[in-house]
């Protein structure tokens, strides 16, 4: 299968530019859960005259569809995965790193609690400190300051 591919059925009826299929590549297989921000920086190196539109326009049109999963897990930017299959995240509180998390972790709400709501689904975050941090608090290096 080739970069993108797996986020293509969610593309039907888009006009598919050569900007718009590096913007797919770019996501296809991204663990990294990168914002609107950081798939422009990545594919305008590639697309120099590529607006910023056409990235938030893909983004927002692949959301709708079902291929992207937006997290507002962080408060300064929204960011994006490319697995929109169940699952959870790991969040580092010192970098803001988000690692899935495949588990089969379910909640049973109440009856009266939900009963005027047709649940579609939840996602669990579990917040700390990732290894790398905490490498680098041992040994005095903040992850802030070389930024």
């Amino acid at each position: 299968m080739k970069a993108g591919d797996s986020l293509k059925h969610f593309t039907a009826g888009m006009k598919m530019t050569p900007q718009r299929m590096a913007i797919l590549e770019f996501l296809e297989g991204n663990l990294d859960h990168p914002s609107a921000d950081d798939v422009y920086r990545a594919v305008s190196a590639r697309y120099p005259t590529m607006s910023c539109a056409t990235v938030y326009n893909t983004l927002e049109t692949l959301r709708k569809r079902g291929g992207l999963l937006e997290l507002s897990i962080d408060p300064l930017r929204k960011r994006f995965d490319p697995n929109p299959k169940p699952h959870n995240h790991l969040i580092c509180t010192v970098c803001r790193k988000i690692v899935d998390v495949h588990i089969d972790y379910r909640v049973e709400l109440p009856a009266e609690t939900a009963a005027d709501f047709e649940i579609t689904g939840n996602h669990i975050e579990f917040y700390g400190v990732c290894p790398e941090c905490k490498q680098k608090a041992a040994t005095g290096n903040r992850p802030e300051d070389n930024g």
